[in-house]
């Protein structure tokens, strides 16, 4: 079995990670190699939260053919210039992570250590004021930046807050369209070839059976295929990542639609705001033993724009990721491959990386084991590296008003992570490798944000004669105040360029 070409691609599961799963596939081999199948049922529910997005998602949408406007409007959409975080660091703290960067280097030296330098002098101002994301975004400004900049423009940063079940809707569209045929039923069983263990088929609770070559396992936290079937193991990371539960619920719209998503740390955990055109998506992750459900409940009712649209909704997870994603003719995305925490909006990436992964080693001529172990070895690579951000977040604080907090400040962290800390503060350096996710500008948010200061900045920005430096830097802030004041707001933006129709009741 395994020796024959992969011809037919079965996705076990819809929602997001699944419609992106067979749209991707189809649209890469546009019919002519493989067909592609995807099982669903509508009395299953999909977690449906990861309303907020980074930029890379555009590379998705580009790769799919995708209109820009058209998604906006039919996903109830609006903006996202970055994250804007309150209470971290301590009670009181607020600050942002923009997209984008901070200024431009100088003679091949990172920008934040010239800042570092005048800031010695008790120059310099906000680093904010030099990333344009952030000057944008706490103006409430917005617009869809040219294609072709001017060279010395900064370009604007910006990702988008949807609603997750309209867009699983408008990838379903998509991939329906371009031929991915969808069955609708329940999985009562799950076939596998007697000496290989690889998936054969899968018979539905109505007898009906499909049978394919290669699986994507989209079936969210049970992991249908991956686990249940092939055992491929779960590596817990609760030690670093403890809160273990989220409560989400919309609440009408506050005007103006802020072009950033909020978080919000609470004293057993923290809180997400996202505002979309029709709503405002909400949630609460927290730590089980910290708080109970009906507590956190209670705060995050208490802490919305607006009247609540619904109930809230509880949901349960482990931090962690599957030991194997790809396990024999199976490949686990979304859910089903791993759970890392919403608090920088990587959760719909990780299925879109995922799913560039397998195309990338998509094994159409039959099992390649070597592909297996690649696919393996880039997953856990990329998933190490968000946990250490993720991290990160909690580990720089200074709050001891609650038990959790406590915790966090004092745990061990990975030594990934304490390497990183450590060549930050010796000499403001920032560690990167392996084209990771999160470049200089995030983590230099992050660390200088919630309190992580340098000893020291490196030397070679001292060469350039001050005054040059002071004036570069003063330009760019100019520029940058320019740039945003001719911007129309995010509201008048969407009203003129992309405002969705009414949703149906």
């Amino acid at each position: 079995m395994t020796d024959l070409p992969y011809r037919k691609f079965v996705v076990v599961g819809g929602g997001t990670a699944g419609w992106i799963a067979a749209a991707t596939l189809i649209q890469a081999m546009k019919g002519k190699v493989g067909e592609v199948e995807l099982i669903e049922s509508d009395e299953i529910g999909t977690v449906g939260v990861g309303e907020a997005t980074i930029p890379p998602i555009q590379f998705l949408n580009g790769l799919l053919g995708i209109d820009e406007i058209d998604f906006i409007r039919k996903t109830q959409a609006t903006f996202k210039l970055g994250i804007q975080f309150r209470d971290w660091a301590k009670l009181g703290a607020e600050y942002f992570h923009p997209f984008g960067v901070y200024g431009q280097p100088i003679d091949g030296v990172g920008f934040h250590h010239y800042w570092l330098r005048l800031r010695e002098q008790g120059e310099g101002g906000s680093l904010d004021s030099y990333a344009l994301s952030t000057v944008a975004a706490k103006a409430g400004k917005f617009a869809l930046p040219p294609k072709d900049l001017p060279p010395g423009v900064p370009g604007l940063g910006y990702a988008y807050h949807f609603d997750a079940g309209l867009y699983a809707k408008y990838l379903r569209a998509y991939a329906e369209q371009r031929g991915v045929k969808r069955t609708e039923g329940k999985i009562a069983k799950v076939e596998q070839d007697a000496q290989s263990g690889f998936v054969t088929g899968l018979t539905l609770t109505d007898g009906r059976r499909v049978e394919g070559d290669f699986f994507v396992d989209c079936s969210g936290f049970r992991g249908l295929l991956i686990e249940q079937a092939l055992e491929a193991g779960y590596e817990d990371w609760s030690h670093w990542l403890p809160c273990d539960r989220a409560l989400a619920v919309p609440c009408e719209n506050a005007y103006p639609l802020t072009p950033y998503t909020r978080s919000t740390a609470r004293k057993a955990g923290w809180q997400w705001r996202i505002p979309l055109q029709h709503r405002t998506g909400n949630g609460y992750v927290y730590c089980s033993s910290h708080i109970s459900d009906d507590a956190a409940a209670q705060t995050l009712l208490a802490n919305l724009d607006g009247k609540a649209l619904a109930d809230p909704r509880p949901l349960r997870f482990t931090a962690g990721r599957r030991k194997k994603s790809w396990s024999k003719n199976v490949v686990a995305l979304g859910l089903a491959g791993g759970f890392m925490e919403p608090l920088e909006s990587t959760s719909i990436h990780l299925i879109q990386t995922g799913a560039m992964r397998l195309l990338s080693l998509l094994p159409i001529g039959g099992y390649d084991p070597a592909a297996e172990v690649e696919f393996n070895r880039l997953t856990e690579i990329e998933y190490e590296q968000i946990r250490d951000f993720i991290v990160l977040h909690y580990k720089a604080t200074e709050r001891d008003d609650a038990e959790l907090w406590r915790y966090c400040r004092d745990m061990a962290v990975p030594d990934s992570l304490a390497h990183k800390i450590e060549l930050f503060q010796s000499r403001a350096k920032i560690a990167r490798f392996d084209e990771q996710l999160f470049a200089e500008p995030s983590w230099l948010a992050v660390f200088l944000g919630q309190g992580i200061t340098p000893r020291d900045y490196d030397r070679l920005a001292d060469v350039a004669a001050y005054d040059e430096v002071a004036g570069a830097l003063l330009r760019i802030g100019r520029m940058n105040a320019e740039i945003v004041a001719r911007l129309p707001t995010h509201d008048a933006f969407i009203a003129a360029a992309c405002r969705a129709d009414a949703v149906a009741d």
